[in-house]
Protein backbone atom coordinates (compact mmCIF):
# COMPACT_ATOMS: atom_id res chain seq x y z
CA UNK A 1 0.00 0.00 0.00
CA UNK A 2 1.23 3.47 -0.99
CA UNK A 3 2.17 5.48 2.13
CA UNK A 4 0.53 9.01 1.49
CA UNK A 5 -0.61 11.71 3.76
CA UNK A 6 -4.57 11.13 4.47
CA UNK A 7 -6.78 13.42 1.74
CA UNK A 8 -6.83 16.27 4.81
CA UNK A 9 -3.71 17.27 4.53
CA UNK A 10 -3.99 17.33 0.88
CA UNK A 11 -6.53 20.61 1.00
CA UNK A 12 -5.32 23.57 -0.85
CA UNK A 13 -5.90 25.72 2.16
CA UNK A 14 -3.72 23.68 4.09
CA UNK A 15 -1.11 23.29 1.47
CA UNK A 16 -0.97 27.15 1.75
CA UNK A 17 -0.92 27.36 5.33
CA UNK A 18 1.66 25.12 5.08
CA UNK A 19 4.22 26.82 2.76
CA UNK A 20 3.09 29.95 4.62
CA UNK A 21 4.33 28.39 7.36
CA UNK A 22 7.85 27.46 6.04
CA UNK A 23 8.02 30.85 4.43
CA UNK A 24 7.87 32.57 7.83
CA UNK A 25 10.13 30.23 9.25
CA UNK A 26 13.00 30.80 6.87
CA UNK A 27 12.17 34.38 7.16
CA UNK A 28 12.43 34.61 10.77
CA UNK A 29 16.01 32.70 10.26
CA UNK A 30 17.06 35.27 8.17
CA UNK A 31 16.51 37.77 9.81
CA UNK A 32 17.97 35.88 13.36
CA UNK A 33 21.11 35.14 11.35
CA UNK A 34 20.98 38.98 9.82
CA UNK A 35 20.94 40.14 14.21
CA UNK A 36 23.88 38.26 14.69
CA UNK A 37 25.85 39.02 11.93
CA UNK A 38 25.47 42.54 12.44
CA UNK A 39 26.68 41.94 15.81
CA UNK A 40 29.74 39.65 15.32
CA UNK A 41 30.86 41.30 11.90
CA UNK A 42 31.69 44.94 10.43
CA UNK A 43 32.22 45.36 6.64
CA UNK A 44 34.94 47.47 5.59
CA UNK A 45 36.39 49.02 2.33
CA UNK A 46 40.14 48.80 2.01
CA UNK A 47 40.57 52.18 1.14
CA UNK A 48 44.52 53.09 2.19
CA UNK A 49 47.59 50.78 2.04
CA UNK A 50 47.68 49.34 5.31
CA UNK A 51 43.82 47.50 4.74
CA UNK A 52 45.09 46.58 1.31
CA UNK A 53 47.94 44.74 2.64
CA UNK A 54 45.94 43.30 4.98
CA UNK A 55 43.61 41.77 1.96
CA UNK A 56 46.50 40.94 -0.03
CA UNK A 57 47.72 39.16 3.33
CA UNK A 58 44.53 37.35 3.82
CA UNK A 59 44.76 36.35 -0.62
CA UNK A 60 48.35 34.91 0.14
CA UNK A 61 47.60 32.92 3.07
CA UNK A 62 44.28 31.20 1.23
CA UNK A 63 45.50 31.06 -2.21
CA UNK A 64 49.16 30.86 -2.06
CA UNK A 65 49.93 28.55 1.14
CA UNK A 66 46.75 26.75 2.02
CA UNK A 67 45.31 25.90 -1.55
CA UNK A 68 48.14 26.55 -3.78
CA UNK A 69 46.54 28.65 -6.80
CA UNK A 70 49.10 30.83 -7.14
CA UNK A 71 52.61 30.27 -6.15
CA UNK A 72 54.22 31.75 -2.72
CA UNK A 73 56.50 35.02 -2.72
CA UNK A 74 58.62 36.20 -0.38
CA UNK A 75 56.53 39.34 0.82
CA UNK A 76 53.66 36.96 1.18
CA UNK A 77 51.35 39.41 -0.62
CA UNK A 78 49.32 38.13 -3.11
CA UNK A 79 48.48 41.08 -5.71
CA UNK A 80 47.64 40.70 -9.35
CA UNK A 81 46.87 43.47 -12.22
CA UNK A 82 43.40 43.61 -11.51
CA UNK A 83 43.76 45.19 -8.01
CA UNK A 84 44.41 48.13 -9.72
CA UNK A 85 40.98 48.98 -10.86
CA UNK A 86 39.07 46.77 -8.02
CA UNK A 87 37.40 47.53 -4.96
CA UNK A 88 38.36 45.21 -1.84
CA UNK A 89 35.86 44.52 1.03
CA UNK A 90 36.91 42.73 4.31
CA UNK A 91 34.24 41.29 7.34
CA UNK A 92 36.06 42.58 10.36
CA UNK A 93 35.34 40.40 13.75
CA UNK A 94 34.91 42.88 16.21
CA UNK A 95 35.13 40.53 19.10
CA UNK A 96 38.95 39.87 18.04
CA UNK A 97 39.22 42.77 15.97
CA UNK A 98 40.89 40.75 13.06
CA UNK A 99 39.67 39.70 9.54
CA UNK A 100 37.46 37.26 8.60
CA UNK A 101 37.53 37.40 5.14
CA UNK A 102 38.55 39.23 2.52
CA UNK A 103 36.30 39.70 -1.26
CA UNK A 104 37.44 42.09 -4.47
CA UNK A 105 34.84 43.78 -6.93
CA UNK A 106 36.77 44.12 -10.37
CA UNK A 107 35.40 46.91 -11.67
CA UNK A 108 36.93 48.38 -15.47
CA UNK A 109 36.22 52.04 -16.91
CA UNK A 110 38.03 51.62 -20.20
CA UNK A 111 38.08 48.97 -23.01
CA UNK A 112 41.68 47.83 -22.02
CA UNK A 113 40.53 46.27 -18.70
CA UNK A 114 39.50 43.16 -18.66
CA UNK A 115 37.57 41.25 -16.20
CA UNK A 116 39.62 37.59 -14.73
CA UNK A 117 36.97 35.89 -16.72
CA UNK A 118 37.51 37.30 -20.24
CA UNK A 119 41.46 37.18 -19.40
CA UNK A 120 41.12 33.00 -18.16
CA UNK A 121 37.61 32.11 -19.02
CA UNK A 122 36.46 33.70 -21.48
CA UNK A 123 35.49 30.13 -23.49
CA UNK A 124 33.35 29.36 -20.89
CA UNK A 125 30.62 31.71 -20.92
CA UNK A 126 28.31 30.32 -23.81
CA UNK A 127 25.21 32.28 -23.24
CA UNK A 128 24.35 33.77 -26.29
CA UNK A 129 23.43 37.32 -24.60
CA UNK A 130 24.53 37.75 -21.65
CA UNK A 131 28.46 37.78 -22.15
CA UNK A 132 30.59 40.94 -20.80
CA UNK A 133 31.48 42.05 -24.39
CA UNK A 134 27.79 43.39 -24.92
CA UNK A 135 27.54 45.45 -22.50
CA UNK A 136 29.44 49.05 -21.28
CA UNK A 137 33.06 48.12 -19.89
CA UNK A 138 31.66 50.90 -16.63
CA UNK A 139 28.58 48.59 -16.30
CA UNK A 140 29.93 45.60 -15.59
CA UNK A 141 32.29 44.12 -12.91
CA UNK A 142 33.82 40.36 -11.47
CA UNK A 143 33.14 39.21 -7.64
CA UNK A 144 36.50 37.22 -7.65
CA UNK A 145 39.66 36.45 -4.39
CA UNK A 146 37.27 35.94 -2.18
CA UNK A 147 39.23 34.14 1.00
CA UNK A 148 38.01 33.19 4.38
CA UNK A 149 41.57 32.96 6.77
CA UNK A 150 41.82 29.09 7.97
CA UNK A 151 41.42 30.59 11.83
CA UNK A 152 37.78 30.72 10.75
CA UNK A 153 37.72 27.49 9.19
CA UNK A 154 37.81 23.84 10.52
CA UNK A 155 40.78 21.55 10.78
CA UNK A 156 43.05 21.45 7.41
CA UNK A 157 40.78 18.19 5.80
CA UNK A 158 37.82 20.29 5.72
CA UNK A 159 39.26 22.84 3.80
CA UNK A 160 37.53 21.28 0.17
CA UNK A 161 37.25 22.86 -2.88
CA UNK A 162 38.93 26.43 -1.90
CA UNK A 163 38.19 28.91 0.71
CA UNK A 164 35.14 30.18 -0.43
CA UNK A 165 32.78 27.94 1.75
CA UNK A 166 32.60 29.61 5.50
CA UNK A 167 33.49 26.51 7.06
CA UNK A 168 34.60 27.47 10.15
CA UNK A 169 36.80 27.15 13.79
CA UNK A 170 34.51 25.19 16.29
CA UNK A 171 36.50 25.58 18.46
CA UNK A 172 37.62 29.01 19.26
CA UNK A 173 34.17 31.01 19.61
CA UNK A 174 31.27 30.91 20.88
CA UNK A 175 28.01 28.83 19.97
CA UNK A 176 25.95 31.83 19.19
CA UNK A 177 28.93 33.16 16.83
CA UNK A 178 28.93 29.91 14.77
CA UNK A 179 25.58 29.83 13.55
CA UNK A 180 26.67 32.93 11.78
CA UNK A 181 30.14 31.56 10.38
CA UNK A 182 28.73 29.53 7.46
CA UNK A 183 27.08 32.83 6.36
CA UNK A 184 30.91 34.04 5.97
CA UNK A 185 30.25 33.99 2.47
CA UNK A 186 27.71 34.91 2.15
CA UNK A 187 28.10 38.27 4.02
CA UNK A 188 31.22 38.80 1.95
CA UNK A 189 29.18 38.86 -1.17
CA UNK A 190 26.58 41.06 -0.03
CA UNK A 191 29.50 42.95 0.77
CA UNK A 192 30.79 42.62 -2.95
CA UNK A 193 27.15 43.69 -3.90
CA UNK A 194 26.63 46.77 -1.84
CA UNK A 195 30.36 47.79 -3.28
CA UNK A 196 28.83 47.91 -6.68
CA UNK A 197 25.42 48.66 -5.93
CA UNK A 198 27.08 52.49 -4.66
CA UNK A 199 28.85 52.63 -7.62
CA UNK A 200 26.23 52.10 -10.35
CA UNK A 201 27.90 48.79 -11.49
CA UNK A 202 24.28 46.84 -13.06
CA UNK A 203 25.49 43.53 -14.15
CA UNK A 204 27.91 41.12 -11.69
CA UNK A 205 29.91 37.97 -12.95
CA UNK A 206 31.34 35.46 -11.09
CA UNK A 207 33.57 31.96 -11.26
CA UNK A 208 32.12 29.69 -8.52
CA UNK A 209 31.39 26.40 -7.59
CA UNK A 210 28.09 25.33 -8.49
CA UNK A 211 27.16 23.92 -4.70
CA UNK A 212 28.07 27.78 -3.72
CA UNK A 213 25.51 28.83 -6.12
CA UNK A 214 23.03 26.46 -4.87
CA UNK A 215 23.55 27.54 -1.62
CA UNK A 216 23.32 31.47 -2.07
CA UNK A 217 20.07 30.14 -4.59
CA UNK A 218 18.18 28.88 -0.83
CA UNK A 219 19.14 32.18 0.49
CA UNK A 220 18.03 34.09 -2.31
CA UNK A 221 21.32 35.63 -3.81
CA UNK A 222 20.00 33.65 -7.46
CA UNK A 223 22.63 33.72 -9.88
CA UNK A 224 22.05 32.38 -13.49
CA UNK A 225 24.98 29.98 -14.66
CA UNK A 226 26.45 31.27 -18.43
CA UNK A 227 28.18 28.32 -19.09
CA UNK A 228 29.75 24.58 -17.99
CA UNK A 229 31.89 23.44 -15.24
CA UNK A 230 35.03 24.03 -16.20
CA UNK A 231 38.71 22.98 -14.02
CA UNK A 232 39.68 26.55 -13.30
CA UNK A 233 40.98 26.76 -9.38
CA UNK A 234 38.60 23.27 -9.23
CA UNK A 235 35.48 22.37 -10.48
CA UNK A 236 33.81 26.32 -11.18
CA UNK A 237 31.37 27.36 -13.91
CA UNK A 238 30.59 31.25 -14.69
CA UNK A 239 27.58 32.95 -13.03
CA UNK A 240 25.92 36.36 -13.78
CA UNK A 241 23.70 38.16 -11.43
CA UNK A 242 21.79 41.85 -12.47
CA UNK A 243 20.76 44.76 -9.88
CA UNK A 244 16.99 43.65 -10.45
CA UNK A 245 17.23 40.28 -10.15
CA UNK A 246 19.36 40.19 -7.11
CA UNK A 247 17.03 43.03 -4.82
CA UNK A 248 14.20 40.50 -7.05
CA UNK A 249 14.89 37.48 -4.77
CA UNK A 250 16.46 38.72 -1.95
CA UNK A 251 14.85 37.70 1.62
CA UNK A 252 13.55 40.31 3.44
CA UNK A 253 16.04 39.59 6.52
CA UNK A 254 18.58 39.74 3.81
CA UNK A 255 17.82 42.69 2.47
CA UNK A 256 18.08 43.83 5.57
CA UNK A 257 21.46 42.91 6.28
CA UNK A 258 22.29 44.58 3.00
CA UNK A 259 20.98 47.79 4.20
CA UNK A 260 23.31 47.65 7.13
CA UNK A 261 26.27 46.71 4.97
CA UNK A 262 25.87 49.29 2.40
CA UNK A 263 25.68 51.88 5.75
CA UNK A 264 28.55 50.26 7.29
CA UNK A 265 30.37 50.88 4.03
CA UNK A 266 29.53 54.66 4.09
Amino acid sequence: MENSLPAIYQHPLLLKLKKFWEGALRLREANKMSRHFDEYFKPVLAQNLELKNTVYSIRHQVYCAELGFEPCNEDQMERDAFDAYSFHALLQHKASNTFAGTVRVVAPQTEGQLLPIEKYCIDSITHATLHPKFLAREKICEISRLAVPSDFRRRRADNFGGAATGVINQESYSETELRCFPFIAVGLYLAAAAAALKNGIEHSYVMMEPRLARSMSFLGIKFEQIGPVVDYHGQRAPYYINQELFMKNLSPGFKHLLKTIIHDLD
